[in-house]
């Protein structure tokens, strides 16, 4: 098996995975019946993408593993996504801002990842790149309504900016497997844009009137698999069918 191409599409998979689940719990409770119809079509878009990451790490592991263990049945030291995408929905701005600030991160990253020595991931990412284009465009425009909307909307949004931005710069941290894919002409180096992703984000949330956190210090340790308290709570809800009912298959 090839080790650092497994864990490389783990670290590409989990992020998607895990924020797929949250935004998964929104289903019903969203602002707006058009909101939340919009929030729930993304979740499954990024699981559809995880399904075809999964199946490739499968096939790549060879050992009997399938896209449903790969995605179920693994402790929570053994995910490796960014801590961002298992913050908690504290309210429907923390959701939108969390969203828009991976999705600016995940739209640059497939753009890259097209262009990977890998047929298969190449061929994941442009397939992945139509529908993440939506992503951001539903998130962008999201930030500048509550931004730019009522005094509530923008203290609450400008909340969550403060909280969130300090999990931004693990987005580009790059761990054993990522510099040796990347070295192969694998994998993307996202160092290439990340300067470009703040930028980016930046214009955005001075577009809707917000003020962009000044920070010298940012959280990480979720790509090394060390996570917040958060992430147990979701994986225990997640993973509840598979652990309950082993070799269930529907």
């Amino acid at each position: 098996m090839n080790n650092n191409l497994y864990n490389y599409i783990l670290g590409i998979a989990d992020n998607s995975l895990i924020l797929g689940q949250r935004l998964g719990e929104l289903c019903g409770h969203g602002p707006s019946l058009e909101t939340d119809i919009a929030c729930t079509n993304i979740s499954l878009d990024l699981f559809g993408q995880v399904r075809s990451y999964f199946q490739y790490a499968a096939q790549i592991a060879n050992d009997g593993r399938s896209e449903d263990t790969i995605a179920m049945l693994r402790t929570e030291r053994q995910y490796v996504n960014v801590l961002l995408v298992e913050q908690p929905n504290v309210d429907f701005a923390y959701t939108i801002t969390r969203q828009f600030l991976f999705d600016v991160y995940h739209y640059k990253f497939l753009v890259q990842l097209q262009k990977s020595n890998d047929a298969t991931l190449a061929a994941i990412a442009k397939k992945s790149i139509k529908e993440v284009s939506y992503h951001l465009r539903f998130s962008s425009d999201w930030i500048k309504r509550l931004g730019d909307g009522t005094e509530d909307s923008h203290n609450r949004i400008q909340n969550a900016v403060n909280d969130l931005w300090a999990y931004t710069d693990e987005l580009f941290h790059q761990t054993p497997a990522d510099k040796t894919m990347i070295a192969e002409g694998i994998g993307v180096d996202t160092l290439k844009f990340k300067d470009n992703y703040f930028k980016e984000a930046t214009e955005v949330l001075i577009e809707a009137t917000l003020v962009v956190p000044d920070l010298e210090y940012f959280q990480k340790g979720g790509k090394e698999g060390v996570h917040t308290e958060h992430l147990g709570y979701l994986l225990a809800e997640m993973q509840y069918m598979q652990r309950t009912y082993p070799n269930m298959k529907w």
